[in-house]
């Protein structure tokens, strides 16, 4: 069975429980069917210098396809968009839920009228990273036809430029906590027997004591997460998410966007960048990672300790100097 098929099952059995966004293939495969019919005819035809309003595939590679370029790429691009908004949206429901208690609990369940054992939260996760793996491949797959019919690495570029725009599913930040959440619920739940796996070889492994989560997913998709901190070089203490994807200590990430810790990074200029990929903008939205805070805090336990004290110290001597300067500014000190 073709992957365009096993696609649209895969959708329309989603569909059915709920309305899911979708990488619309047929449509997008009929406008690659129309620039191919033209790119024939042109074969057909000829060269000649008065057939200039046919499309020329030779020249892709350097130019926009006046044929497809002005639906293809935007059709995509909003497709792209609304996936990974529906998945971002989801699985940060899916967390916490996971995460909180008490009476909390219990008005998150009411209002999303959703099931809260181990076993539903599991196949809630296993559903989020299904729907991940499998847009992720349809969108792979559609940007190589475009470039195998246009004879060109334009597809290859959109996809560079939806990373930069924070559409690519695969570089979510809610990815990475699934993964963590699933090596929680699997350590939890591994001496009763209970344990029911998100991802097939999902690991958190230590390469000459640097951490890092592995993932081998379906179709050749391997995801690799360094969670050593590019800032202090140590790993990742109370780990945040920028929008661009890279990950660091919450401490340190405010002290590159040259915010206090009281004011948070919300409180970030829009004009500071990431200290490794220099993009702009990636302060105010960026995500607490919790399950991943949680895994690290058990996988290193006498780092952490250590870690925690010399936090706790830095926190209390960063937030005395927030409010004295307050105080000095209030009193025109």
């Amino acid at each position: 069975m073709k992957f365009c098929k096993k696609y649209e099952e895969y959708m329309e059995g989603q569909c059915q429980n709920k309305k899911l966004p979708r990488v619309g293939l047929k449509k997008l495969k009929k406008i690659l069917k129309k620039c191919r019919k033209c790119h024939q005819s042109r074969s057909v035809v000829g060269l000649s210098a008065d057939n200039n309003n046919v499309h020329d595939s030779s020249s892709c590679s350097q130019h926009q396809c006046s044929v497809c370029d002005g639906s293809f790429f935007p059709s995509l691009l909003k497709e792209m968009s609304e996936v990974v908004g529906s998945f971002n949206k989801r699985a940060q429901k899916l967390l916490e839920l996971h995460l909180s208690s008490g009476f909390r609990k219990y008005l998150i369940l009411l209002k999303e009228k959703i099931q809260g054992n181990h076993i539903a939260l599991v196949q809630e996760g296993k559903d989020l990273v299904t729907y991940a793996i499998i847009n992720a491949i349809a969108v792979r797959k559609i940007l190589k036809k475009y470039d195998k019919i246009h004879y060109s690495k334009q597809g290859q570029a959109f996809k560079s430029q939806a990373q930069r725009m924070h559409v690519e599913i695969l570089q979510s930040p809610w990815l990475s906590e699934l993964m963590a959440f699933h090596i929680n619920l699997r350590e939890n739940k591994a001496k009763n027997g209970k344990a029911l796996a998100l991802f097939d070889g999902c690991f958190l492994v230590f390469n000459e004591g640097k951490p890092s989560l592995t993932c081998e997913l379906f179709d050749s998709i391997k995801l690799d997460i360094d969670l050593t901190c590019s800032i202090c070089l140590d790993t990742v203490f109370d780990p945040v998410s920028l929008t661009c994807g890279h990950i660091f200590c919450y401490i340190c990430a405010c002290k590159v966007a040259s915010v206090t810790i009281v004011d948070g990074l919300q409180a970030a200029n829009h004009k500071e960048k990431c200290p490794l990929c220099r993009e702009e903008g990636v302060y105010e939205s960026a995500v607490h990672l919790e399950e991943l805070n949680i895994l690290l805090s058990r996988s290193c336990p006498e780092y952490w300790k250590e870690r925690l004290q010399t936090e706790r110290v830095e926190r209390l001597r960063l937030a005395k100097e927030h409010w004295e300067s307050l105080c000095r500014a209030f009193m025109g000190v």
